[in-house]
């Protein structure tokens, strides 16, 4: 009899499939076949077979199942009944999941032993043996769902392996496509993107593998922060080269030394290793790199900061290996000729004359290892020894942790990274399940272990703190990591017990020079350039020497230089401590500033792209360089550096925090160059009206003088908020044909939503048609591609469909290439939803909601899904996505979201909230002021009055919504419903006469006529 549980289950008899009817039989059979010849509890059955409370007398049901399952097998003796359960009496290989597995190891096996062929038939014949979803018939029932886990792991390793093994074997091209197919399906499996690269630079198509590393590169680092592992770094050199990437073995995998003869007798190895009294959390990557470093190297050094965990790190991974392990705790030794002493010490040996030869002697015996830990302070002697050893004992192996690589010839370095956040997570709740029982779950444990660095030291003494406080104070207390994080175990040495302890006993170990270039160094929030560096007086020297010693990390893909936040914070103690922390301010922001004016002109013209990225690489440091000005009350910087960055915050579609740090900037006191302010106030007032936050926008931007063009972009701009229209249509006119195409089209831009404002559709559509030819002239993306969103509205307004769709395609082209603005892209597809054209709308929001970079973008787009869902009637869903949708924002923002929950609640007849909210979107969008915007509320106010039987209401305020957009769009499923139902409800005669009264409003009268909600 054969089991299959890898699909539907099924139990065939010789040749012939059995019918095993019944669920709970079924599902007796399942569980019972998932522990083949071992006895389930009936306990354990129970609770499989009735998830959710069982019958009054479960175990007679339970005997009932069994009795019902012995008549449904075609042989009923398999299954036997024990005092304190059921046993099905069958050998593991006759459960398909057993085989499953046997197979996949097997093949696993062979590939590690470099016999490629094998491995692919065994591998094959594992994968042939799934049939759909493992235990399809229970997959909803708790115990199934870790099963059904593993074994889809184990499945996704299996297949990765045969798609290894098949490269290996030289068929790269059959394992290109399920490759692609499986990196979609699971995109941040490092090993899948591996393999893939891998085949297609053995495809002959390099180019293609080099796309792929770098869409895996920007993937991770959109979503995670993270860059690729250092296997596919490696691989991603090796292809710049023009390297061959041969696959061999099965790499990413934890594929661990055969363990030696004595541990595989059970009698321990010898050694001093102390056994672990906690557990180990995980490290995989590092212990498969150690491992395979070993098969080369006889010296591995890991090297990482204080508190990262290499002591801990080597222990575990000696454990593993072969072979007698001997740990040489250098630590409490102070004279570096004390070194030898320290490695006999551990061996049993006297200190004599002949102390280095007796070490040899006992080193050279079989296959040793030796760990040197905490080499940083001897570092000098500690290589010397290590390197005497290695030459004179063959068979030696040395694994040392330090703060620097020893540097001598032969030695491999495996960095000791701080925990990913999911291993800093479970290793902050192991630890603090010893203080508590029922540690907490809460989102802001993964917030402490980041604000620590993911350092272990400091995640273990952050866990005990919850001994006497709460997750919430212990994250607000942060801070003052140093005092917080005080209390470590006792029986550390004194420099390791506390986390200010580690950081000094780093910086104690620095010279002169190193430590005020670190101490320096810590006013850069973030990640930094070797030319960044140099600016503030670092050279190239200082940064190595700071790598080597831990304090510094370099991230070679990028090219950049990065301090954990714990060492920072300790070299700004420092800085304060000393007097030094505003002279290390100033240069930082004087590195910035440069930067960013350096970078101001180019973002205007055709090569932006380049500089864009420049910028944006630096973005946190621009940022804190803003802050700092501020904060040090430093006008001139602050407000320069203010209008250099207004254009990049535009182009990436941050129109509120730019504004939000314009207005910090100009609110600094002092004198400021008249022209630099102006340059400030014209950034601040277009990113104000972008977000559409025009509240304070006079105030901040005070009395605008001069002549200039830029002076008349101020008072354009002014004009929006206090209403004088002509006056800002003027004051633009004698600039118009300025020589300078990019200021030209801004200026046309500006004109153009005043004449919009003021109702004037067609002047509006020619003034946005000069602001594109300006803006294409200057080259500018983020412009042109404003210019012919707003362009294709008015093409829409006229009835002009194929120029409007024309204009958002090339809308949509400019953004993808720009890369950053997810707001326009948000409006684009809203634009397209008034076209008409929603499966394109549908597949640009879920591609903003995928890709976009902050909260508010993700929320933008649930907006504009919500609405696409009410449409296509499924209320649920658009009720759903509108309660995702945070109600926190800029005008814009908030008064989009209360339109479409007005228009929901019109839908599914809550006409009080409907009310409510349209008027909430009504008030916002005057503020802003947005006519399309208030003509979009107004389309939901007309359904509303159709909806409260007031037909004639509702058409007048339909036409009221069109004179104020220009024209009606026509091809929004909202208006096309409304120009169905309302001819139908009150003639056509009657629909045209209340049309026709709201459309021939001016532009007062319309807005009153809308606002009475």
């Amino acid at each position: 009899m054969r089991i299959g549980l890898l699909g539907p289950l099924e139990v065939v008899a010789g040749d012939a499939p059995m019918h095993v009817g019944g669920v709970r039989v079924r599902a007796l059979l399942i569980r019972l076949a998932l522990d083949p010849g071992r006895v389930v509890s009936t306990q354990a059955l129970v609770e499989a077979l009735w998830p959710d409370g069982g019958p009054r007398r479960p175990t007679h049901a339970l005997h009932s199942l069994a009795s019902r399952l012995r008549h449904a097998l075609p042989d009923g003796s398999v299954l036997r009944s024990t005092p304190t359960g059921y046993l099905l009496d069958v050998a593991p290989a006759s459960v398909d999941t057993f085989r499953f597995e046997r197979l996949a190891r097997e093949g696993s096996r062979a590939l590690d032993g470099g016999n490629a062929p094998l491995a692919a038939a065994r591998l094959r014949e594992a994968v042939a043996l799934w049939r759909g979803d493992p235990l399809a018939d229970v997959a909803q029932t708790r115990y199934a769902g870790a099963v059904i886990a593993r074994l889809r792991e184990l499945r996704l390793t299996a297949d990765e392996d045969l798609l290894a093994a098949e490269l290996a074997t030289g068929a790269a091209g059959p394992a290109i496509a399920r490759l692609e197919q499986l990196t979609t399906t699971y995109p941040l499996r490092e090993r899948l993107r591996v393999l893939l690269i891998r085949a297609l630079q053995a495809d002959g198509r390099p180019a293609e593998a080099l796309a792929a590393y770098e869409a895996y590169r920007r993937m991770l680092a959109d979503e995670l922060g993270n860059d690729p592992g250092p296997e596919l770094r490696k691989i991603h050199l090796m292809l710049l080269r023009g390297e061959p990437t041969a696959v061999t073995g099965r790499g990413h995998q934890n594929a661990g030394p055969e363990k030696s003869a004595e541990a595989e007798a059970g009698r321990p190895a010898r050694g001093n290793l102390p056994a672990a009294l906690t557990s180990f959390v995980g490290r995989d990557t590092e212990r498969r790199r150690i491992a395979e470093q070993f098969r080369t190297y006889r010296l591995v050094t890991l090297v990482g900061p204080g508190g990262v965990g290499k002591t801990r790190l080597a222990g575990t991974v000696l454990a593993d290996l072969p072979g007698p392990a001997w740990l040489v705790e250098l630590a409490p030794v102070t004279d570096p000729d004390d070194v030898p002493r320290a490695v006999a010490a551990p061996l049993g040996l006297r200190v004599t004359a002949d102390l280095p030869t007796r070490l040899v002697e006992v080193l050279s015996v079989g296959e040793p290892l030796l760990v040197l830990d905490n080499c940083e302070h001897l570092v000098d002697a500690a290589a010397r020894l290590a390197a005497d050893l290695l030459g004179r004992c063959p068979r030696l192996r040395v694994l040392a942790t330090s703060r620097e690589p020893l540097n001598i010839p032969g030695e491999a370095i495996c960095p000791v990274p701080p925990l990913d956040p999911a291993d800093a997570v479970r290793l902050f709740t192991d630890r603090a399940r010893s203080v508590q029982p029922d540690p907490p779950a809460d989102r802001r444990v993964a917030e402490i272990c980041r604000r620590v660095d993911g350092l272990p030291l400091a995640i273990e003494l952050a866990a005990a703190r919850l001994r006497s406080m709460s997750v919430t104070d212990l994250a607000a207390r942060l801070d003052d990591r140093f005092t917080l994080l005080a209390h470590g175990s006792r029986t550390a040495l004194p420099r390791h017990r506390t986390l200010r302890a580690v950081v000094s006993w780093s910086w104690d170990l620095l010279d002169e020079a190193e430590r005020d270039a670190a101490e320096r160094l810590a006013v850069f929030p973030t990640s930094l350039t070797a030319s960044a560096a140099e600016h503030v007086g670092i050279g190239s020297e200082l940064l190595h020497a700071l790598v080597d010693k831990s304090l510094l990390q370099f991230d070679a893909g990028r090219g950049r230089y990065r301090m954990l936040e714990t060492i920072r914070a300790y070299g700004l103690e420092r800085l304060t401590d000393t007097g030094r922390l505003a002279a290390a301010r100033a240069a930082f922001t004087a590195c910035y500033l440069d930067q960013a004016e350096r970078a101001a002109p180019h973002l205007r013209r055709a090569d932006q792209l380049p500089w864009i990225a420049r910028l944006t690489a630096e973005r946190e440091n621009l940022s804190t360089a803003l802050r700092l000005a501020v904060e040090d009350a430093d006008a001139t910087t602050a407000v320069r550096l203010g209008a250099a960055l207004g254009q990049f915050w535009t182009i990436h579609g941050d129109h509120a925090e730019g504004a939000s740090r314009l207005r910090d900037a100009l609110g600094v006191p002092g004198a400021v160059p008249a022209d630099v302010r102006l340059d400030a106030v014209a950034s601040f007032l277009l990113s104000a009206m972008l977000a559409g936050d025009l509240a304070d926008a006079s105030a901040v931007a005070g009395p605008v003088s001069g002549t200039g063009p830029v002076a008349a972009l101020a008072r354009a701009l002014l004009a929006l908020v206090d209403g004088d229209l002509g006056a800002g249509i003027s004051a633009l006119d004698g600039h118009l044909s300025h020589p300078e195409p990019w200021t030209r089209a801004m200026l046309w831009l500006a004109r153009a939503f005043l004449l919009g404002t003021a109702g004037d559709a067609h002047a509006g559509r020619q003034a946005l048609t000069d602001a594109v030819a300006g803006f294409r002239e200057a080259g500018d993306r983020w412009g042109l591609a404003l210019s012919l969103m707003s362009l294709a509205s008015t093409h829409l307004s006229a009835g002009d469909y194929d120029r409007a769709v024309a204009a958002l395609d090339e809308t949509m082209a400019l953004l993808r290439v720009l890369g950053t603005d997810a707001d326009q892209r948000v409006w684009a597809a809203m634009v397209r939803i008034d076209a008409g054209d929603l499966a394109t709308a549908r597949d640009e929001l879920r591609d903003v909601l995928d890709q976009a970079p902050s909260t508010r973008h993700v929320a933008l787009a649930r907006l504009g899904l919500a609405d696409l869902a009410r449409y296509d009637g499924d209320l649920g869903e658009a009720k759903h996505l509108l309660e995702l949708a945070d109600v926190d924002g800029d005008p814009a923002y908030r008064a989009l979201y209360s339109a479409g929950a007005g228009r929901l609640a019109v839908a599914t007849d809550d006409l009080d909230a409907a009310a409510r909210h349209l008027g909430q979107a009504y008030a916002l969008a005057l503020t802003m002021p947005d006519l399309p915007m208030v003509a979009m509320v107004g389309v939901g106010v007309a359904d509303l009055l159709r909806r409260s039987g007031r037909s004639a209401r509702a058409a007048q305020v339909l036409g009221a919504a069109h004179a104020l957009a220009g024209a009606p769009s026509a091809r929004n499923p909202d208006v096309l419903r409304l120009t169905r139902d309302l001819p139908a409800m009150l003639g056509s005669a009657g629909y045209r006469t209340a049309y026709d009264r709201g459309r021939r409003l001016d532009r007062d009268g319309a807005l009153e006529l809308v606002g009475d909600i």
